[in-house]
């Protein structure tokens, strides 16, 4: 899948939602993505670009209210500081198209201890 490159050209790919999300750094708001409930065996992929991110044997139940994984697929994303709303948290990225994600934190299951807490909406769901 290409990448666009220009703003204009994400609008055109992505749904208004998915634009503030992926692009603005926005959240969805917690419990109202159908992600949550997905439990199949399968792949989880950046909605921006199709870039693979996480599988489903690390997706657990946090009761975040957001869908979560305990590990991303190898060099899938990356992550910097994020110093808004008064507070420091480290947002993740689709490694492919610098997407955003959501924020990893470190309250998450064994055998990472990570809690990768992904917006569904910046996420595409592909059942093995």
């Amino acid at each position: 899948m290409d990448i666009p490159a220009t703003d204009d050209q994400w609008r055109a790919r992505l749904t208004p939602e998915q634009y503030q999300v992926l692009r603005k750094h926005g959240t969805e708001r917690a419990g109202s993505s159908p992600l949550n409930k997905e439990h199949r065996d399968g792949v989880f992929r950046c909605a921006g670009c199709g870039q693979e991110l996480f599988t489903s044997e690390t997706k657990f139940d946090s009761g975040t209210g957001w869908p979560s994984f305990w590990a991303p697929l190898e060099n899938a994303v990356d992550t910097t500081t994020d110093h808004a709303y008064g507070m420091v948290r480290t947002e993740v990225h689709c490694a492919r198209c610098k997407g955003h994600l959501g924020h990893v934190f470190e309250d998450g299951p064994r055998p990472t201890g990570l809690r990768y807490c992904m917006n569904g909406i910046s996420l595409e769901f592909d059942p093995k």
